[in-house]
């Protein structure tokens, strides 16, 4: 009977087990089928891969974070800590990316195996296999099987993330679009606000602007319904003011796990309309709130995930053009205001530090400009002439013989620089120094015979002869061309003309004094007005660009004359002191000294005589 008892108990036994067994597979499979988490979803398939392994099997999932860190993502059995083993096994896999088996020859093996997904690192499976488990090569093309399941899962939940992405970024678009097509504010907030509660399945949207510190209502979807009940949108802005105020989203009923927010504005809109469901979603334009949609559902439609995201979304897009479309509704004097006052908030304020810089620069510039005083001066081209400059010219009609001198040579008073051909001078002044003698035997023979007549006629023939030798002797002394005065030849080469013909009158050389010179300015006519005899300046030369040359404005030419694209008048100087190395001829650049003025007259000058002109040629 004992015997019979025993057997009957082991037969029991031996039932139970097979039956318990195939009731956690059946737990499992369902479980799996059914998983609404990722980690419900990891949690049974590494039970799955156990059982599907030996069911004395033991396994963990280990994974990476956000930050690339491993966790342990699953283990099997639940409950307790990851075995040291299995967990040290998973990372070494994991860092790896290589199998690993180990224990191969004793009663319990640790076998890792690395997952990835479309070639990025997942993270890694250890499992811990009895002596009684299938041999390596066969568990190890069981995880590889295994794998296919998870990297199955991620693609689902990442073409799930993406349909919503799609969806969201479809509504958003979609908005923008009927907002962009709408150019006035009211017609573009009403059918922002009609589209939303069409496509969002909702009761009411509302949109609210904010006025001052107060967000004032400014569409509202059901319109009809609300014009009756007025006093309703009060409700309306009250719960957007909550959400402003906050700077965060409301959604009343808060669902589990929603971060704390002051909802009671909220829960007054839904008692009073009779609605289940409340949110409300700041409307931003740059760094500032401008407005806030409000939305509301009927009684079990509450707003999940996925609605607030796409809400969110649309606040995001909406924001920015509907606050484009209330300022270029505003009139003209209160957007100068607005622009004003924007530029005050962003001087006081503590951000826009470059703005602040900026102005600061400005006003500094702006202030030295109008009060720091410097020397006006006018500048002009220059050159340096003689006060006095000779012209010698030809005296008479004949031929160059010879030049002595040229331009730039220094003479002396006297010096012979050039000769002219005497050669026909000279035969005339022989033919008449004959004809004189010839008249002097003939007067002696009148006055011999006592002829006084005759003798009278002789006379006068004789003095005619002598006025014609006597300019003979002159024309013949000019024929050598001397220096008037001790100086320099400032014009005057001859070295290419000897032989040639000189007419009478002809200039052949300038010549200028050695030590008296004077500076000659060409001076604009945008600052003729401003030279003054007496005034004093200073004279840079191209020869010598180091040193000044200082001088007295002594004479202005009312006489304005053309030259290189410009106007100019002649304004001629005295230099203060002598310079031995000054020569006819230099030119330079003159700076006249006018006086002290503001050092934006002496910058802007020539722009504000040009902008009165300007103003003086289109005034009425």
């Amino acid at each position: 009977m004992v015997g019979s008892e025993s057997e009957t108990a082991g037969v029991t036994e031996e039932a139970e087990g097979p039956v318990s067994y195939a009731m956690l597979d059946r737990t499992l499979w369902t479980r799996f089928r059914d998983a609404g988490t990722v980690p419900d979803f990891l949690l049974n398939w590494l039970g799955l891969l156990a059982r599907q392994v030996d069911g004395l099997a033991t396994a963990i999932l280990v994974t990476l974070d956000e930050s690339g860190a491993p966790v342990v993502a699953a283990q099997w059995p639940t409950g307790g800590a990851p075995e040291p083993e299995l967990l040290a096994a998973a990372r070494s896999a994991l860092e790896s990316g290589h199998s690993i088996a180990q224990g191969e020859d004793g009663a319990r093996r640790v076998l890792a195996h690395p997952i990835s997904v479309s070639g990025e690192s997942f993270g890694a499976v250890a499992l811990a296999a009895p002596a009684s488990a299938p041999t390596t090569p066969v568990i190890f093309r069981r995880l590889q099987w295994g794998e296919a399941w998870v990297e199955l899962m991620l693609r689902r939940e990442r073409e799930a993330r993406d349909g919503e992405l799609r969806e969201r970024t479809t509504i958003a678009f979609d908005v923008l679009a009927s907002l962009l097509e709408r150019p006035a504010l009211d017609d573009a907030a009403i059918a922002l606000v009609t589209d939303l509660a069409r496509r969002l399945d909702c009761e009411t949207v509302s949109l609210g602007l904010r006025k001052g510190r107060r967000i004032k209502v400014r569409a509202v979807s059901s319109a009809a319904s609300f014009g009756r009940r007025a006093s309703l949108i009060r409700e309306v802005g009250l719960a957007m003011d909550e959400a402003v105020d906050q700077e965060a989203v409301v959604l009343w009923p808060e669902p589990q796990g929603w971060d704390f927010r002051v909802s009671l504005a909220h829960a007054d809109l839904a008692r009073t309309h009779g609605v289940g469901s409340v949110l409300t979603i700041p409307m931003t334009a740059g760094d500032e709130i401008t407005g806030a949609l409000t939305f509301e559902r009927r009684e079990g439609h509450p707003f999940d995930t996925a609605d607030i995201d796409i809400c969110d979304a649309v606040a995001a897009i909406a924001g920015p053009v509907i606050e484009d479309r209330r300022r270029a509704a505003r009139w003209f004097p209160r957007r100068m205001l607005d622009g004003v006052a924007a530029g005050g908030k962003a001087l006081v304020g503590p951000s826009h530090f470059a703005a602040k810089l900026a102005t600061v620069a400005v006003i500094a510039v702006a202030a030295a400009l109008w009060f720091v005083p410097r020397a006006f001066e006018v500048s002009a081209p220059a050159r340096v002439e003689g006060i006095v400059q000779r012209s010698v010219v030809a005296p008479f009609n004949s031929y160059l013989a010879s030049e002595a001198a040229r331009a730039g040579d220094r003479v002396s008073q006297g010096d012979v620089i050039a000769r002219l051909d005497d050669r026909d001078l000279t035969l005339e002044r022989m033919r008449l120094g004959t004809t004189r003698a010839q008249q002097s035997r003939e007067l002696d023979r009148a006055i011999a015979e006592r002829a006084m007549a005759e003798a009278s006629v002789v006379r006068a023939q004789l003095d005619q002869t002598d006025a014609q030798i006597a300019l003979v002797d002159e024309q013949l002394a000019r024929t050598r061309i001397v220096a008037p005065f001790d100086g320099y030849i400032v014009e005057g080469d001859l070295s290419q003309s000897i032989g040639a013909s000189i007419e009478r009158g002809q200039t052949l050389f300038r010549i200028a004094p050695l030590d008296a010179f004077r500076v000659v300015l060409e001076v604009g006519e945008t600052d003729i007005d401003a030279i003054r005899p007496g005034q004093e300046g200073a004279l840079r030369l191209q020869a010598f660009p180091e040193t000044p040359f200082p001088f007295v404005v002594e004479k202005l030419t009312p006489l304005a004359r053309q030259g290189e694209g410009r106007n100019w008048f002649r304004v001629e100087a005295a230099l203060v002191q002598d310079a031995d190395t000054l020569r006819p001829g230099m030119e330079g650049i003159s700076r006249t000294l006018i006086g002290e003025r503001r050092l934006g007259e002496v910058l802007f000058h020539d722009l504000i005589d040009w902008a009165r002109l300007a103003w003086w040629r289109w005034q009425p």
